[in-house]
Parts: C-alpha cells; structure tokens; sequence
C-alpha cells in the first residue's frame, strides 16, 4: 500500500499554513474550521458533504471553505487522495481582501467546488513555493492575485454564508466557547438555552450542520491549535482546553486536521520554514 505522507508548513511572511497531504486514505467526520480553506485535489477521488450539499471531487477541483462550512469527506474507491491546500485566519484574510477590494470587509465563498485552471494556475506555484521556503515576493504577489479573482468570481458578503440561526441555538453556541475548559453536561446547554434536549438536538444541527458535541470538540480543538502554535506540550494542551486526557485529544486532533498534535507543533518550533512531516503505512 502507498505510504502517506502529511506534510505542513507555516508561513512566517504570508501568516498562513500549506498543507501536502500525498497517498491519503484517511476519512474526515463532520466537522469545521474557524478559518478559510483554499485548496486543490491533485489527484484521487473523494465524497465531499458541505452546507448539505454532496460532491463528488477529484483531479483539478478547487476547494473552498468559508469559517463555520460544516464538511466531511471519504474515499470512494480503493485509491488514495493527493491534496494541496492553505489554511488562511480571518485576520489575514480581512488584511488580503483590503488590499484587492480596497474595503475592509470579509468574502465569503458563494461556492465550496470549482473548477477554475485560472485559479488553479496561481495556486499551484504559490502553494510550491511556501512549501520550499521561498522568500522572494512573487509568492505574495501570487496570493493577492489569487484571491483577487476569487472574491470576484465567487465572492458574497461573508454574512450570506452563515445559515440564520435561532437566538436559542446562539446562546447554546455561546455557552460552549466560553465553558469548553470546563465538563459541559447537555442539561446544561439546554437550559442556557431554554429549550428541551431533543428541540435543542434537532435545531442545532439543522443550523449548524454539526451536533452541539462536535461543535464543542471543534472549539476545543481549535484552542489547542493556538496552544500548539505557542509551544505548550500536547499534554498541556490536551488539560487546558477541556479533553478528559492526550490519548482522547490526539484521537480528535488527528481527525479534524489530520495530524498529531506533536507533528503541529512541530513546525512553529523549528522557526526554519521546514515544516512538519507525518508518515504512515
């Protein structure tokens, strides 16, 4: 069997992160991000869910996910994927878009598959070079033309791509980023947010896409990346942002990003653009 590699880089420069994911058959439950994803299938075939939409996605489909897109994926056939992508925080995205737009306002993405060889023709060398380390300006030159067509081809408010939610689901929400530290037991959210378990249930993951449990995990997950990022141990990490132990942390970790803690953390104490590297049979 094709050994996987997972490879990711951060870029000091750029302020983003380029993932290389090469011979990967690993599946990805329903989950989302808090930041934007960019990128390119090089090769394989996978089902993708988004915004409850199916999508078949395989060689040459561009990837886009706006912050909050709930999304899963799966191999469809006995072959592996070949991945490219970047991960790009609000922040940097709100300084990118007022550089192209001239406004200080947030795309959204009307679509999460395209086919653009544009778009691909920018994104492919730009993702080459972050990988390789470069530092000479043609990266962020390619960047900014990049998203330039994007937002204008596929761009939206940003507020057009979050579903309206129920003041109930947002105070449900609301409850959990500030106690995800904490052991948050269901009666809890529910009487936070005023509604019985199986309205809240039902509710929630009709707004969200994902279940109140799986919000919480991504929340949680999402601290302990920024953890990782500073240098705190995965264990630490593990303790501080609310998960009964490591092994239940790594297990959730590896999932939603496809790598382990330890390999993330890697790659922002090396300091060098080397990155970090996963392998596995």
């Amino acid at each position: 069997m094709r050994k996987e590699i997972k490879t990711v880089v951060y870029d000091d420069e750029l302020r983003l992160e380029a993932y290389r994911f090469e011979g990967v058959v690993q599946p990805f439950p329903n989950h989302f991000h808090e930041y934007y994803v960019i990128g390119f299938v090089e090769g394989g075939e996978r089902c993708l869910s988004c915004r409850n939409q199916e999508y078949t996605i395989g060689k040459g489909n561009v990837i886009l996910f706006n912050p909050g897109d709930s999304h899963a994926c799966i191999q469809t056939d006995d072959g592996t994927l070949d991945y490219r992508g970047f991960n790009i925080t609000k922040e940097v995205i709100l300084d990118l878009a007022e550089e192209v737009t001239g406004k200080r306002e947030l795309p959204g993405f009307s679509q999460n598959v395209i086919c653009d060889e544009e778009i691909t023709c920018y994104l492919r060398p730009l993702h080459e070079l972050v990988m390789n380390g470069s530092l000479e300006f043609g990266k962020e030159e390619s960047l900014l033309f990049m998203l330039s067509l994007l937002i204008q081809r596929y761009g939206q408010p940003f507020e057009e791509c979050i579903p309206e939610c129920r003041e109930e689901i947002e105070q449900a929400c609301a409850f959990m980023e500030e106690h995800f530290t904490e052991r948050i037991y269901l009666d809890q959210i529910c009487c936070h947010a005023g509604l019985s378990k199986s309205t809240l249930l039902r509710a929630f993951t009709k707004s969200k896409g994902v279940t109140p449990y799986c919000y919480l995990e991504n929340i949680r997950i999402g601290a302990a990346k920024k953890l990782l990022e500073q240098g705190v141990a995965p264990i630490e990490a593990a303790l501080q942002t609310g998960f009964s132990d490591q092994s239940h942390f790594t297990n959730y970790f590896n999932r939603f990003i496809g790598l382990a803690p330890g390999v993330y953390r890697e790659i922002f104490l090396k300091g060098d653009g080397t990155g970090g590297e996963q392998h596995g049979e």
